[in-house]
């Protein structure tokens, strides 16, 4: 079974390789303040009504949010709906921008 968290850089590449989705649970304005290209914005109160209609369960699920608390607590939620492989990212894309990109803009 895989980690509950994977790391900012581990989830780069995993993206880069187009081995995983990025699913983004922060609020409308976090994700247009900033965002990572290719993610799919799915707040955290949106998740249940969405998951089951625009995730797959055998899919490889890379969770964000800003600091890692929110898309932990997603990341659990999904894995007791049947999406097994979900991750959350350490940080958040706090950590994304330190570690991975600092274009994505702090705050």
């Amino acid at each position: 079974m895989l980690d509950y968290e994977i790391s900012a850089n581990e989830a780069a590449i995993l993206l880069k390789e187009k081995q995983a989705r990025l699913i983004d649970v922060r609020e409308p304005w976090e994700f247009e303040t900033t965002r990572i290209d290719g993610s799919l914005p799915m707040p955290m109160g949106e998740v249940a009504a969405r998951a089951h209609q625009e995730l797959e369960p055998d899919e490889l699920l890379v969770v964000l949010c800003h600091h890692g608390i929110r898309s932990m607590n997603v990341a659990v939620w999904l894995r007791g709906q049947g999406f097994e492989q979900a991750q959350s990212v350490r940080g958040g894309i706090d950590a994304w921008s330190v570690e991975v990109d600092p274009t994505v803009k702090r705050y």
